[in-house]
């Protein structure tokens, strides 16, 4: 009796007659993705376009801004022009709220960074008394709108006496429970807790632990909080609005908000202006607070997705 053994072969990919299943699901899920296309594209459009509109604005003068198409191209000579006349505004006071707000945010990002990291550090890891109560704290301080805690944190800065000093800003900006909560969950999950105890049995304390071990495997984490601490300050407006009032020691948001009240072309109710700002200069004042915050995500990109995937993957 003779047995026959038929050996079939594997299907060879890119053969058109191998997969007739796999191309009847991929024609299946072709709609869904040409409409997640579609829709990233319309977000994308709608993200991208005022951000040219704003880059080519101060090219042009007022009257080109007008008469001509939205995304035509004036001129590199007039860039200068917009500058020189931003300049005019208070001899200068611009290069002062750029200033200010640059060391303001440097010290509210390191301040922010480091308690947050530190505190996310001692939730997961220290053997701390009422750690579920204090995390739990913690949420409802990132739930709580930051409008609502303006009152108090300025009753607060003016009894101790920095109303109108730049630490009132830069104190109460590093208030960062968001930064916080997300330092728990890193340190939670992304980091193996057998780490931790080969650092103590080596003989290192918490500090030791946390210098040495958990602190070098964190540049994803570090990089999403100081991007995230960054561009809430680099932007914030009314907390520094009513914490300081004076000229010389305002951010660059709260000083442009006093810039373009003063101009017509904003505010037309105060009249005629001796000064020659416009519609070009005002877009090239709104290219000066967006440009930082692009050049931060571009340098912390690869920190940012290192961020967002840690902890993904089980240890």
């Amino acid at each position: 009796m003779t047995i026959t053994r038929t050996i079939v072969a594997p299907p060879v990919a890119g053969d058109p007659a191998a997969t007739p299943r796999s191309r009847a699901v991929n024609l299946r899920a072709l709609p869904g993705r040409v409409i997640i296309w579609l829709v990233l594209i319309v977000f994308a459009v709608f993200s991208i376009v005022p951000m040219i509109w704003l880059i080519l604005a101060p090219s042009k003068t007022a009257q080109e801004l007008t008469s001509q198409h939205p995304f035509s191209f004036g001129s590199f000579a007039q860039y200068g022009v917009a500058w020189n006349n931003l300049m005019l505004f208070q001899d200068g006071r611009l290069v002062t709220w750029i200033w200010n707000s640059v060391w303001y945010t440097a010290m509210i990002v390191f301040i922010a960074c480091a308690t947050a990291i530190l505190a996310g550090y001692a939730l997961a890891t220290a053997p701390i008394p009422f750690r579920r109560t204090l995390v739990i704290a913690t949420l409802i301080a990132m739930i709580v709108p930051p409008v609502a805690l303006v009152l108090p944190l300025f009753i607060e800065v003016s009894a101790i006496g920095l109303y109108n000093t730049p630490w009132a800003i830069i104190l109460t900006s590093s208030f960062y429970p968001f930064g916080v909560f997300l330092a728990y969950i890193y340190f939670s999950t992304a980091i193996p807790k057998e780490l931790y105890e080969a650092a103590r049995i080596d003989g290192c304390g918490e500090f030791a632990t946390f210098w040495r071990v958990a602190l070098p495997l964190s540049k994803g984490l570090l990089g999403m909080l100081a991007f995230f601490s960054f561009t809430a300050t680099w932007v914030n407006y009314f907390l520094p609005y009513v914490m300081v009032t004076s000229g010389d020691i305002l951010p660059l948001p709260v000083g442009l908000g006093v810039l373009f009240s003063a101009t017509p072309a904003l505010n037309p109710g105060i009249g005629a202006s001796i000064l020659p700002i416009r519609q070009p200069e005002i877009a090239l004042a709104g290219l000066i607070v967006a440009v930082p915050i692009l050049i931060v995500f571009v340098a912390s990109s690869r920190l940012l997705a290192r961020g967002v995937l840690a902890g993904a993957v089980k240890s």
